[in-house]
């Protein structure tokens, strides 16, 4: 049976924890794994949702990603934390980080925690929202030592990955929350643009030569292409630079990355809590980021916009929606999950009902 339409968020949840479940994750990290994944669906990350579902497990087949026990704390300082994550689930292994460096951050006013030799930890926007909720800040940045994507700026070759870097934090009126690729666009969303035959709609690769260009099969051409960093032909310099920031903060500070050419699908981890009340008070900052949020929003658009916005509006407004009215997945992802019920033996997940 072919799935269409917007589907029921809660039964999406149940059947992915059911999936992880079935295939040896333990109740905490199913939740951890399901949750994050469908949240990055529900907020507009499809790349990095549900579309993971399935080579997360494959990965947990194949012994890449382990299935039981815990980080292995590496030091600690009462603010600081360093951890090898043994190849647990990315998403348990970050919300572990995300709770630690909170209780830091509540006695301190920060706490940060490295993991080395996590699993892949999903769409990073969907750590925020409850960082924010609880009137924190929050910073995480990933990265994956053990392949590349990207050329340094004036290079041919690969040398980082894309390298995201997201934050949220509280308003009186909702979050703010950005997750930002240190390239123009990222691994996933040109393996999708190559299977669906469709170019870039602008020169956001460089091919083996150097050549900026559209097509996302230059990225496996012989040599291979490269993801242009954020800036693109113009601005790049920009996106490298900081990609290589992410670089520092994440394999540099947990002390294990592309140096010693680890192997296998993963990621190098920071996580940063700051609480606003231990810094200058929670309401002098509620007081700043409010205002921000009003001069952004009353900001007068510019041709082809409504109205300017703050980054995240737009994904916790679909969020809301979906959440209200059904999640509507990217065309790929329901046959996968198809496939996953299959495997596993499970109830394909309902479609939400209206009206």
């Amino acid at each position: 049976m072919r799935m269409t339409g917007r589907f029921d968020a809660g039964a999406l949840l149940r059947f992915a924890t059911a999936a992880c479940r079935a295939a040896g994750l333990d109740a905490d990290k199913a939740r951890d794994v399901a949750e994050v994944l469908l949240d990055g669906d529900l907020m507009g990350h499809d790349t990095h949702g549900l579309a993971l579902l399935t080579p997360y497990l494959d990965s947990l087949a194949a012994g890449d990603m382990a299935a039981e026990g815990e980080p292995e704390v590496l030091s600690a300082t009462p603010v600081v934390q360093a951890w090898n994550g043994r190849k647990l689930p990315g998403p348990w292994l970050v919300r572990r980080a995300i709770e630690a460096a909170d209780q830091a951050a509540a006695v301190f006013g920060l706490g940060a925690v490295s993991i080395a030799q996590s699993h892949h930890i999903a769409a990073l926007a969907a750590y925020g929202p409850a960082v924010a909720a609880r009137g924190r800040m929050l910073v995480l940045t990933c990265s994956d030592p053990a392949t590349a994507s990207v050329a340094p700026w004036g290079g041919t070759r690969r040398v980082i990955t894309p390298n995201p870097l997201a934050a949220a934090w509280p308003t009186p009126d909702g979050p703010v929350i950005l997750d930002v690729s240190m390239s123009i666009t990222t691994n996933g969303m040109t393996a999708r643009r190559r299977a669906e035959g469709t170019r870039f709609p602008g020169q956001w690769l460089l091919d083996g030569a150097g050549n900026p260009t559209d097509d996302p099969n230059a990225f496996w051409g012989e040599p291979a292409g490269t993801l242009l960093p954020l800036g693109g032909v113009e601005a790049g310099h920009k996106g490298f630079a900081l990609g290589l920031l992410v670089e520092a903060l994440t394999s540099g500070l947990s002390g294990t990355g592309r140096a010693v050419a680890p192997k296998g699908w993963g990621a190098s981890v920071f996580v940063l809590v700051l609480d606003p009340a231990k810094f200058g008070g929670a309401e002098r900052f509620l007081a700043e980021s409010g205002w921000m949020a009003e001069a952004v929003r009353g900001n007068p658009p510019r041709p082809g916009f409504d109205q300017a916005r703050l980054p995240g509006d737009r994904a916790m407004a679909r969020r809301a929606k979906a959440l209200a009215e059904g999640v509507v997945l990217h065309a790929a992802i329901p046959p996968a999950l198809e496939k996953l019920a299959a495997r596993y033996g499970l109830a394909l997940p309902a479609l939400a009902t209206t009206g």
